[in-house]
C-alpha cells in the first residue's frame, strides 16, 4: 500500500542562503534585463540524492563511427545501474530545437552551442547527460566544455577511420557525399578536427560496443 504523505511539519526544508535572483554578466543586447534564477536545491543535495553528480559525457566522432550506438547502450547500462542519465542526439535535436539550422560552418557552430547549453541544464539538474554529436570543430567542443559545470565534462573521442565509417554508412550519407549530393559533409568535403587531449579515446574499429561502454563507466567510476 502507498504510504500517506508525511505531514508538512515533518518535511525537512533547507533554505539556501543568499538565493535571490541576480543580474547575469552574459546578457546580450537582445536579452537585456535578465537575471540568473536559482532554486533551493543545491548541486551537493542533488549528488547525495542521486548517488552521483551531474555531468556531460560528450561523444564526438565522424558519422558512422558509433556515437549513437554507444550512447544508447551506455544510457541503458546506466539505467540498469540505477543512475540518472539521458541522451542528447544530434539528429533528434535537428528535428526540433535546431530545425532551423543547416550544415554550414556557422550553423554547425550554433547547433553545438545550443547543444552545450542544453547539456549544461541537464547536468545542473543532476543528470548524466550523454551527447552524440559529430561536433567537428575543436573550438565548439571547447565552448561546450566551458559551458558545462566546472570539472564535469568528459570529451570522449569515438574514433573510427573514415574508410570504416564509409563501409558502415548506416544512413547512406557517404555515398551521397561522394556523388556530390551532400555538400559540406564531414570527413569528405568538410573537416573534422580530432581532439587533442580527450578524457577517453575509443577505437570502435577495434572495440565492441560493450567494451566501449565498460571503458566509459570505468572512467566515470560507475562500474558495478
Amino acid at each position: 500500500m502507498n504510504q500517506p504523505p508525511a505531514p508538512a511539519e515533518q518535511l525537512r526544508v533547507v533554505i539556501v542562503a543568499d538565493n535571490h535572483a541576480r543580474p547575469t554578466g552574459h546578457a546580450q543586447p537582445k536579452s537585456a534585463n535578465i537575471r540568473w534564477n536559482h532554486g533551493k536545491v543545491t548541486p551537493e543535495q542533488r549528488t547525495e540524492h542521486n548517488g552521483h553528480p551531474g555531468c556531460v559525457v560528450w561523444l564526438t566522432g565522424l558519422s558512422g563511427s558509433g556515437k549513437s550506438t554507444v550512447a544508447i547502450e551506455l544510457e541503458r547500462e546506466m539505467f540498469n545501474l540505477g543512475r540518472h542519465a539521458c541522451i542528447l542526439d544530434g539528429d533528434n535535436l535537428r528535428h526540433g530545437l535546431c530545425s532551423d539550422l543547416g550544415f554550414s560552418q556557422g550553423d554547425r557552430k550554433e547547433n553545438i552551442r545550443r547543444a552545450g547549453e542544453v547539456a549544461r541544464l541537464f547536468a545542473d539538474a543532476g543528470l548524466i547527460c550523454i551527447t552524440a554529436f559529430i561536433s567537428p570543430y575543436r573550438s565548439d567542443r571547447e565552448l561546450a566544455r566551458r559551458t558545462a559545470p566546472p570539472g564535469r565534462f568528459l570529451e570522449i573521442y569515438i574514433n573510427a577511420p573514415v574508410e570504416v565509417c564509409e563501409q558502415r554508412d548506416p544512413k547512406g550519407l557517404y555515398a551521397k557525399a561522394r556523388r556530390g549530393e551532400i555538400k559540406e559533409f564531414t570527413g569528405i568535403s568538410a573537416p573534422y578536427e580530432t581532439p587533442f587531449e580527450p578524457e577517453l579515446e575509443l577505437r570502435t574499429d577495434r572495440l565492441g560496443v560493450g567494451e566501449c561502454v565498460s571503458a566509459i563507466l570505468a572512467r566515470l567510476s560507475l562500474t558495478r
